[in-house]
């Protein structure tokens, strides 16, 4: 008997050590997995961890955009903003080309009948669209832009579209000058490219792939990055903990998440389409190509006297249309009297004293390169950071200038930025105390233009959270968004970058920044009103314009 408790309790002992001996082998496991590594979960908005079980890309576990947890109100807001968002586009199956819109044989008419206008009235336009067979369309969703403009004024406005979902449009514009001013209606993307666009915006967000480098002594690894990662493969989350703005990397083979370096532009996803589908997408044939009218394209415009209680403004939701235009090569916003600083002296009269604060994509950078080569008082700093990427500093100690320039955090497609400079515009908004002698300026748009419109309110929310508690604590703060802007477009870009993605992203910035207490400035309109050919960066002379607008924020004309 005792023979056998005796071996019992031998047993129970090594089973007891066996068991410790399991224990330190797993911990030392995970700790040498690293404490960024995620396989199995992720961090949502909340900070929540969520069990992993999808495999598909397009429900994956790791796109945060499909699982964020949000507020009663917030949801709200969000589902209106998809709402408002919505291109109607027919569901109907892939057309063959023959049976899409055809620039070519479309047309427009004007129709007021009269022999002139009055500078303020309203003109109207028909435009009928159809296919290639030279039959009328009986359904709409073509992306269309419509501008009125004289070139010998340098004059240009834009219009509103109006589709009838029958294969009719009409366009609205007020005509805010005297003169022979002409009709210019585009088509950007026929209903049927529309559908494409759709479909890769859903199913194949990582079109635009990023990458980062990890390195520890002589062992470097490159992978794949992005705010969605399809498969099961184990994942470094560089989910950011403050905002809870997502994005992972596959975790190296042999190197710690820690490890990482810098992150930089992938490239572009190819053979996205079928051939069926490339054909709605040819330079030439239905990307951005004029509609032609059927009658006269121009009307004749006299002025008219103005008293002081007249009022030339059209509402439209929140703001008004158009929100300004261009008269002899100078944007004349209709809400207020922009003032234009030719000299750079004029720049910095109105800069003196203040810290200047610019945050975004490229776009944005435009501002701080325009600066600092007009106004030669402001130099800039060499901080030793990458070409086109920042981050970028310019003083006038004379003055008591101060101009900075960071770029958003990701996703961003630079050629490379070093890890820690990838900082989110929420947080580095958190950091400034503010004050009369603040000013900060924000662009956030392109980037966000393969994505789910989730991705970009999320995105959005953070940032307008943080404006929010800057002017809260500072009221004087001067706080300034840049809308985004159309571009040129081609087969390949349109995938991308196209006009319509970006107007997606304007309706969202808009309506998500109306009613906080900032400014705005419009880009998108002048980019589209003004004679120049449409550009991702812009022309000195549509720059030069912004930035008299955002300096007419700063310093206001006395009144």
């Amino acid at each position: 008997m005792w023979t056998n408790f005796f071996k019992l309790r031998v047993f129970c002992y090594l089973f007891v050590v066996l068991m410790v001996v399991v224990l330190v082998v797993n911990v030392t496991q995970v700790e040498y997995l690293d404490h960024e590594t995620l396989s199995e979960t992720f961090i949502d908005s909340s900070g929540q961890y969520v069990s992993s079980q999808a495999t598909d890309f397009s429900r994956n576990a790791y796109c945060g955009y499909e699982h964020q947890t949000l507020s009663s109100q917030e949801r709200l807001e969000e589902d209106a903003l998809l709402a408002a968002s919505k291109w109607k586009v027919p569901d109907v199956d892939l057309v063959p080309f023959v049976r899409s819109t055809d620039p070519s044989s479309s047309y427009f008419v004007i129709l007021n009948s009269a022999t002139f206008f009055r500078v303020g009235s309203r003109l109207e336009v028909l435009v009928h669209v159809q296919d290639f067979r030279g039959k009328p369309k009986k359904y709409g969703g073509d992306y269309l832009q419509a501008k009125i403009h004289s070139p010998k004024l340098q004059a240009g406005a834009v219009g509103r579209v109006v589709d009838y979902q029958n294969g009719f449009y009409k366009v609205f514009f007020t005509l805010l000058w005297p003169g022979r001013v002409r009709v210019s209606i585009s088509l950007v993307h026929p209903s049927e490219g529309i559908r494409v666009l759709q479909r890769l915006q859903e199913e194949k967000p990582d079109r635009v792939y990023f990458k980062s480098l990890f390195r520890s002594g002589r062992i470097s690894e490159t992978m794949k990055c992005n705010v969605c990662l399809p498969g099961s493969l184990p994942l470094c989350n560089f989910t950011d903990l403050s905002t809870g703005e997502p994005w992972f990397c596959f975790k190296p083979k042999k190197l710690p998440c820690s490890s990482r370096i810098n992150h930089f532009k992938g490239g572009y996803t190819k053979g996205l389409l079928t051939a069926a589908e490339s054909a709605f997408f040819q330079s030439g044939v239905n990307i951005k190509m004029p509609i032609n009218s059927s009658g006269p394209d121009w009307v004749t415009v006299i002025s008219r006297r103005m008293k002081e209680t007249d009022d030339l403004e059209v509402s439209q939701g929140s703001g008004i249309f158009p929100s300004g235009y261009f008269y002899k090569n100078q944007w004349r916003p209709r809400r207020f009297k922009m003032r234009h600083f030719n000299d750079p002296d004029n720049i910095t009269e109105c800069l003196q004293g203040k810290m200047v604060y610019l945050f975004g994509d490229s776009t944005i950078r435009q501002w701080f390169e325009y600066l600092t080569a007009f106004v030669p008082d402001l130099v800039e700093f060499n901080l030793g950071s990458p070409k086109n990427v920042g981050p970028f500093l310019a003083v006038d100690q004379k003055h008591n200038i101060l101009l900075r320039y960071r770029c958003h955090g990701p996703p961003i497609r630079f050629t490379s930025v070093f890890s820690n400079e990838l900082h989110y515009v929420a947080n580095e908004l958190n950091r400034i105390v503010g004050g009369k002698n603040t000013v900060v300026a924000i662009a956030v748009w392109s980037h966000f233009s393969t994505f789910p419109l989730e991705v970009y309110i999320r995105r959005l929310r953070n940032i307008r959270r943080a404006v929010v508690q800057l002017l809260d604590r500072s009221p004087k703060t001067v706080v300034v968004i840049r809308t985004g802007n159309a571009q040129e477009l081609g087969p390949e870009v349109s995938l991308y970058n196209s006009d319509w993605y970006n107007f997606q992203l304007d309706t969202v910035l808009r309506r998500m920044f109306s009613g906080v207490g900032v400014y705005l400035v419009d880009a998108w309109e002048m980019t589209l009103a003004h004679h120049l050919p449409h550009k991702l960066h812009p022309d000195e002379v549509i720059v030069k314009n912004q930035l008299d607008m955002f300096l007419s924020y700063v310093c206001p004309l006395e009144t």
